[in-house]
């Protein structure tokens, strides 16, 4: 894939993985929570199940790897986060400490 399908392809998928996990982030984060998703996705099925997902822009094992990817990343940002008691949702919220 092109570097525009990859983006393409990271905000979309970026966009549905953050309403799904309930995270809202700027179109940037989301995008690259959406490549990386992908990267990551793809990487995990290579290795646990010796399959190569990231095939095309139109495969739909792209779309799903791509969206199980960013949800896993986005679910352990949310570990990392404190479950969104952070002082960057703190400050998003215009909570005080």
């Amino acid at each position: 894939m092109g570097i525009i399908a990859w983006i393409v392809l990271g905000l979309v998928v970026g966009l549905i993985a953050d309403k799904v996990m309930g995270s809202p982030h700027g179109i940037i984060v989301t995008t690259v929570i959406g490549i990386a998703g992908a990267l990551l996705g793809g990487w995990i099925a290579d290795k646990v199940f010796h399959v190569n997902n990231i095939q095309g822009f139109f495969n739909i094992s792209t779309w799903i790897t791509a969206f199980a990817g960013a949800i896993l990343l986005l679910g352990i940002m949310h570990l990392v986060d404190g479950g969104g008691r952070g002082l960057g949702t703190s400050r998003r919220h215009g909570l005080r400490h």
